[in-house]
């Protein structure tokens, strides 16, 4: 067959470990025999990350800018022992965290549903979305470790230079302290974006914080949903037949565990951060969830919510086989190449998107699956596939449906 033309590249953004080897597994078995594949490509793994000063990842953002749609591979965010691992020049912040700071948005993540793989909380029957705020908190957070005993304070110098000081804390010993931030414009996106995603979706939408505890920080993101909603979204709502509430985020739990799903729950980005794990892995798997960032500019960067398998690609470099699940992968791919598809009006581009996501989902219902998911299926008799006879299986499938 003649391969899929495209007119616009996408921003490629390459990782690390054994989502990097997943990633050409990808591209050479259930891309490139398709598609005239059009890219932009950033390495964004952590050795040329280092090399560049990470220069490279604010130039991968910039590009999103441009072209408006990425897809990105999963990469590593540097804690002490990666820094003696890669011998970094620093311990580099999260690419994911710098990446949203510059297209701000929200991050909306959704479990892939299968049939033969059940949630573990038996009441869930349909999907829960969650939109995670994607600036600032403690991704852009400032850290200081305290040798000893004296006063922190918390000081703003506004433009004319006067000084607002707040106590932290009077050390006696040593310590820590963390100075976190966000904007009120970001907000105020992430607000209408939730608002605008759970109306085209029809569904409702909860946001939960801690505001009776973080009554200036947490309230404020409270007060912003609430003015937003009730100026330009309350009618919209009520005509739609959905609803908007707000509950603290101890009580969201509580009442996720209970429900049934089909609900949008919006965190900010460190809670979302965690409930999008816990949500994903109690559908099923970490690699089972969609990830996208909507940014309110219109830009969008498809990846895994998951992190590199660090476990698996250490078996790979021994020679050893793995089995690990590419399907978050492969769904970062069809979802950035369906949007392009879109945007360009290609719809060959979309279709053969939506295809190859059927082509996995009938894969592993037909009982050819990674070995994370055969150790929770209901399917009697499950095939476990190596992490390439997976994405090989699925390819079979996908040249039936094209």
């Amino acid at each position: 067959m003649e391969k899929i033309k495209m007119t616009t590249p996408l921003v490629e953004m390459d990782g690390d470990e054994m989502t990097r080897i997943l990633w050409k597994m990808i591209k050479d078995e259930l891309l490139l025999p398709f598609i005239d594949l059009n890219t932009e490509y950033y390495d964004l793994g952590l050795e040329h990350r280092n090399a560049t000063d990470d220069k490279v990842t604010v130039e991968s953002a910039e590009a999103t800018k441009k072209y408006g749609v990425a897809v990105k591979c999963a990469t590593i965010t540097p804690n002490a022992a990666r820094m003696t691992e890669y011998n970094l020049k620093e311990m580099w912040k999260s690419p994911n965290g710098t990446i949203r700071a510059i297209l701000d948005g929200t991050v909306f993540r959704t479990p892939i549903i299968v049939k033969g793989i059940e949630p573990c909380v038996k009441n869930w029957k349909k999907p829960i979305t969650i939109a995670r705020h994607a600036y600032g908190d403690v991704y852009k957070a400032t850290e200081m470790k305290v040798a000893g005993a004296g006063k922190a304070e918390l000081v703003f110098t506004d433009e004319n230079g006067k000084e607002t000081r707040e106590l932290i804390h009077e050390f006696k010993g040593a310590g820590v302290i963390q100075g976190q931030h966000n904007l009120n414009n970001s907000i105020e996106s992430f607000a209408r974006s939730c608002f605008t995603y759970a109306l085209a979706s029809k569904q409702d939408l909860w946001f939960a914080t801690k505001d009776t505890i973080s009554k200036k920080y947490d309230h404020t993101f409270k007060d912003v949903f609430n003015e937003i909603f009730e100026a330009e979204y309350a009618d919209k709502f009520k005509e739609t037949g959905i609803e908007y509430f707000y509950t603290l985020i101890d009580d969201a739990v509580a009442r996720v565990m209970k429900s049934e799903g089909g609900y949008i729950w919006a965190c900010k980005n460190y809670d979302g951060d965690v409930m999008s794990d816990m949500v994903s892995s109690a559908f099923g798997s970490l690699a089972m969830m969609t990830s996208v960032l909507v940014s309110p500019d219109g830009y969008y960067e498809y990846e895994a919510a998951h992190g590199t398998v660090q476990r698996h690609y250490y078996k790979h470099l021994k020679g050893e086989e793995t089995s690990t699940n590419s399907v978050a992968t492969i769904f970062a791919w069809t979802g950035a190449l369906r949007k392009r598809g879109e945007l360009d009006g290609n719809t060959a581009l979309s279709e053969f998107a939506d295809k190859l996501e059927q082509a996995c989902i009938k894969t592993i219902e037909e009982g050819k699956m990674t070995k994370d998911l055969a150790l929770i299926t209901t399917n009697p008799n499950p095939a476990v596939l190596s992490s390439q006879d997976f994405i090989r299986a699925v390819r079979a499938t996908l040249q039936e449906m094209v």
